[in-house]
Parts: C-alpha cells; structure tokens; sequence
C-alpha cells in the first residue's frame, strides 16, 4: 500500500519561500503522475501543480504559475513543491496526491489513488 507524507510547511511573511516535499513508500512502483492540492478552511480542495512520471509535463494552477515550481526525484520516490512570493491567500492545507495507471496530469480529485495527510501552510501579510 503507497503511503505519502508531506513536509516543510510552516509560517512564513508574504513575499517569502517554501519548500514542500511529498515522500512516497510501500509500493511506488505502481506510482505515475503526482500532483499537490491545497484546501483553505472553508473552501473546496483545489488543484496547485502536477507533474507526470518522467518530468517532461508539469501543469499548475493560474494564480501560482510563476511563483510555483513541481518536480520529482523517483530514486527518492518524492516530489517536491519550491513556492516562491508567497501571498497570505495561498495559506490553506497542502496535499500530496498520486495515481497509478494514467501518468498524465489532471486537476481532478477523484482522479487520484494515494493521498497524504497534509502539510499546514500560513502566509502572514
């Protein structure tokens, strides 16, 4: 069974940088394209950045392209997520997600077979 297990967020000020890792275990051979959520209490789980299993095709929500930046190590079954200028609205919950079968990038939910519990980031203005 894939388990995923977020870390690296935190607090930081606005125009600040984070770096989230998502490590995959138990089964990762099965693992294509990865991607990262994110949910703001209140609101719906929303789509951030995914990238396939090569790294050739990454896709990012609008409002992060630029400032955003998705890639993956598979010798170390992780994907890591370099947010850069970050604004107070990008605080909410961020989730790693990873399905098995596709390895093409989509912004749906129920697309993905493995998630992880999360990491809290906190943007202060």
């Amino acid at each position: 069974q894939v388990q995923l297990v977020e870390s690296g967020g935190g607090l930081v000020q606005a125009g600040g940088s984070l770096r989230l890792s998502c490590a995959a275990s138990g089964g990762t051979f099965s693992i294509n394209a990865m991607t990262w959520f994110r949910q703001a209490p209140g609101k719906e789980r929303e789509f951030v950045a995914g990238i396939n299993w090569s790294g050739s095709r990454t896709d990012y929500l609008y409002s992060v392209k630029g400032r955003f930046a998705i890639s993956r190590d598979n010798a170390k079954n992780t994907v890591y997520l370099q947010m850069n200028s970050l604004k107070p609205e990008d605080t909410a919950v961020y989730l790693c997600a990873a399905e098995r079968g596709r390895n093409f990038v989509t912004r749906a939910a129920v697309d993905y077979d493995y998630w992880g519990q999360g990491t809290q980031v906190t943007v202060s203005s």
